[in-house]
């Protein structure tokens, strides 16, 4: 099993735990569980409306894409630490990550 902590944006911190192998992103993860996630274009990391902040456990994460990149530029709130759910893939590199999920106006 992978587990992480997910902040809501109301600064409740809940863990999470999910089978290892299960082939599913972040953003459909936390959809599932029932946070409050848009996620407006499926999933295509197009809008931003999945963007969370990665506040521990980032290290092992995989580097930001270009395309990804381009995307949370256009936020006025990314950070350093800021991701698309929908473009981190759940796998083993999460395990003990606290994510946020960024407020509704991105």
């Amino acid at each position: 099993m992978i587990n992480f902590i997910v902040e809501d944006r109301n600064g409740e911190q809940r863990p999470v735990e999910v089978p290892e192998g299960i082939g599913l992103n972040l953003m459909e993860v936390l959809k599932a569980s029932e946070y409050d996630i848009l996620a407006t274009c499926g999933g295509m990391g197009l809008c931003a409306t999945c963007h969370v902040q990665v506040l521990e456990g980032h290290d092992n994460f995989p580097p930001v894409s270009d395309v990804e990149l381009d995307i949370l530029d256009t936020l006025p709130s990314a950070h350093d630490d800021s991701r698309l759910a929908c473009q981190l893939r759940v796998e083993e590199y999460m395990e003990g990550a606290l994510f946020r999920i960024a407020s509704e106006n991105h």
